[in-house]
């Protein structure tokens, strides 16, 4: 007997919005009458979060607390016990996808330390002499684009003086700029400009940073990750020119940040000026990202 289990969703790019219906089909080919004791279709959401290993030991007690949040969950019986025809088989189904009591729908991510994820998961169950039929099928949550609050640009003025490090090492320079935005829609690129004034030695190349900074829950479950570097100067920028800052952020890295009691998503920027002997300089900056 040779039998298939597939969930195909009716859209296309497997993305829904809370309050919409999650519809597709259960495919189910056989090329003879299959006997089952049900079938059955879970709709789950969860944030899982997860502590480097070398931790666990050092921290057994409090691993133990961090479980699973469970966001969504609902059970579907598909049909009782029955037979299914030789042949495809497609039953439709039609799922709401709303919050558990007390919690709210976080957009699909996957971190270091942190992952939101939903997933789809049908069973045949079948008599203990033959192996029950699962599959499961991700799709992915995001939020309703909102109404975009008036944009607040980040004003900056990079110098040696401007430097955590108190600019040990680093030459005479200032460059200045702005981004458009301290608030930036994922869906939207980051923009702004930089202006190199003066500088004693040759530069190099300048860089724009992407860091994402997880935190689950205590410092162990910390991640600061470089998620995307673009050049935006090679070579020894001419003096007083405007250079163009334009960032796509990258959808399977990023989400819109949250900051809950539990864990912690954000999103900050780095420029990057590294000078002709190599010697480089980083200037930070934290952002919002939001859904608008």
């Amino acid at each position: 007997m040779s039998v298939t289990l597939d969930i195909k969703l009716k859209k296309v790019d497997k993305v829904y919005h809370e309050g919409e219906k999650v519809t597709g089909v259960i495919v189910i080919n056989t090329n003879t009458d299959l006997k089952h004791d049900g079938i059955t279709l879970i709709m789950e959401g969860y944030v899982n979060l997860q502590l480097s290993s070398k931790n666990v030991g050092i921290l057994e007690a409090f691993y133990n607390s961090v479980k699973p949040i469970q966001l969504v969950f609902v059970n579907c019986e598909v049909s009782g016990p029955g037979r299914i025809p030789a042949g495809c088989t497609q039953i439709p189904f039609e799922l709401p996808l709303h919050p558990k009591p007390n919690r709210e729908l976080y957009e699909t991510y996957h971190g270091v330390f942190i992952n939101i994820s939903y997933n789809l998961k049908c069973d045949i169950k079948r008599s203990f002499l033959s192996k029950d039929l699962q599959k499961s099928q991700q799709f992915m949550v995001q939020y309703r684009p909102r109404i975009a609050d008036p944009p607040r640009s980040i004003q900056f003025t990079i110098s040696p003086a401007s430097l955590a490090s108190g600019g040990s090492g680093a030459p005479n320079f200032k460059i200045h700029g702005k981004f458009d935005s301290s608030r930036c829609s994922v869906s939207s690129p980051l923009t702004g400009y930089l202006i190199v004034e003066h500088c004693a030695v040759p530069i190099k190349s300048i860089e724009l940073q992407l860091v994402r900074v997880e935190t689950c829950g205590c410092a162990e479950g910390f991640s600061r990750d470089e998620i995307q570097n673009i050049q935006i100067g090679d070579g020894d920028i001419p003096r007083n020119t405007e250079i163009a800052i334009y960032m796509i952020f990258p959808r399977l890295f990023t989400c819109p940040t949250l900051i809950k009691v539990n864990f912690k998503i954000e999103f900050e920027l780095n420029i990057v000026i590294i000078f002709q002997d190599d010697h480089l300089v980083t200037e930070n900056f934290p952002i919002m990202l939001t859904r608008e």
